[in-house]
């Protein structure tokens, strides 16, 4: 190739680097608007996506703060619900516990007369039994303390005679309410008496030794001489009464000074244990008809009142427990059988676990086979161990 053929070319390859580059120029310039196209398409995006979120936000906390406002108003709707319940519960206690004027009970002397004298005539006789009931309590198979009510002094049970599961509970030594638990669950769980049922007595009771059996109430009534008050638990009236036919009573258990009268039941009925001057060394037993009140029969019991501390009746049997001035554990050293069929001397020495102090009350409950004891404010349930009299 010549010369001038060479320069002719030149320009040629000159021009195609350029050429080149302004093809890359304008790839990379389509690239970039692409790129700043998208860029604004996602600023958009994000923007609307922003308000959206701004606006929903602002929708919850609007829905948040009406949830707020509902609960409190809801919250204030309860409270008076509740209010309004409490109200209700305190008006229904109040027309239960309102009595209709209770009957005259006066003390008929010559009826008080004629009672004691038939009594006396009946007095230390045998005993004829009612049923084949032939147990003894042979030891305490188990303890169960429930908790803490009320004074150091006082009294609870249930029916000994029917299948009630209401718990009756008499605070102290001397009032005129009784508090109605419906179960043994609310009278366990809660500490207040709100949830408890209140019947006001017509009369006010002294001591600890009252009694539930058969749908009534037996309670002990000082005016003048003690009266035994019959008080009907479904109508809230009283029934009966009776004044008790022993002279110049004195306290039944030495350590327990505010009880002249115990009542108890066990498989024979009804039982009163009492104490007189005649007899201050030792305590006496008594055999009621629960219908009339009246005295069946009377025994003089060697069982003594010196540091006696609450008694009960097992299958015809009383069962004294004893104690000491300074509480220590408590035993029953003293049975007394009204059948003879089981002497003092062989009757099982019975020992409670050691406690917290003495006993106030202890009712025996023939259905269930346990005790029911006030302990220095404690609720406290003996479940006995129990075996034939033959086999002391």
């Amino acid at each position: 190739m010549g010369p001038w053929r060479c320069l002719l070319l030149l320009p040629l390859l000159a021009a195609a680097p350029r050429a080149q580059q302004q093809h890359f120029m304008e790839y990379v310039e389509r690239r970039l608007a692409l790129l700043e196209e998208r860029i604004a398409q996602w600023h958009d995006q994000s923007s609307r996506y922003s308000t959206e979120l701004r606006d929903f936000r602002n929708q919850v906390l609007g829905m948040l703060e009406t949830a707020e406002k509902e609960r409190e108003a809801l919250r204030a709707e309860a409270e008076g619900a509740a209010a309004r319940v409490d109200r209700l519960e305190r008006e229904v206690d109040y027309l239960e516990t309102q009595n209709p004027a209770p009957p005259c009970v006066e003390v008929d002397e010559v009826l008080m007369e004629k009672q004691a004298a038939t009594a006396k005539q009946r007095k230390n006789e045998k005993y004829t039994k009612l049923t084949d009931c032939s147990d003894t309590i042979a030891s305490v198979r188990a303890m169960k303390i429930l908790k803490r009510f009320g004074s150091s002094a006082g009294l609870w049970t249930k029916d000994a005679a029917g299948g009630s599961e209401k718990i009756y509970v008499f605070d102290g030594t001397a009032n005129d309410t009784v508090f109605v638990f419906p179960r043994m669950r609310e009278f366990t769980l809660f500490s207040a008496t709100r949830r408890a049922a209140r019947i006001k007595l017509p009369y006010p009771w002294v001591g600890t030794g009252h009694l539930v059996y058969g749908g009534h109430l037996y309670y002990i009534r000082q005016q003048g001489p003690f009266q035994v008050i019959k008080f009907d638990l479904a109508n809230k009236t009283v029934v009966d009464s009776s004044v008790f036919p022993a002279e110049e009573q004195i306290p039944v258990f030495g350590l327990s000074p505010f009880t002249y009268i115990e009542l108890a039941a066990d498989e024979e009925g009804l039982w009163a244990i009492y104490a007189t001057k005649e007899n201050e060394k030792n305590i006496c037993l008594a055999k009621l008809d629960p219908d009339s009140l009246d005295i069946e029969q009377m025994w003089d019991t060697p069982c003594p009142r010196e540091n006696a501390e609450g008694a009960f009746v097992v299958c015809g049997a009383l069962h004294v427990a004893y104690n000491t001035r300074l509480p220590s554990r408590s035993r029953v050293q003293c049975v007394f059988d009204v059948s003879g069929t089981l002497t003092p001397e062989e009757a099982s020495l019975v020992y409670f676990p050691k406690r917290y102090g003495s006993h106030s009350s202890m009712k025996y409950s023939p259905r269930e086979r346990q005790v029911y004891a006030w302990d220095d404010g404690y609720q406290i349930i003996y479940r006995m161990e129990m075996k034939k009299k033959l086999e002391v």
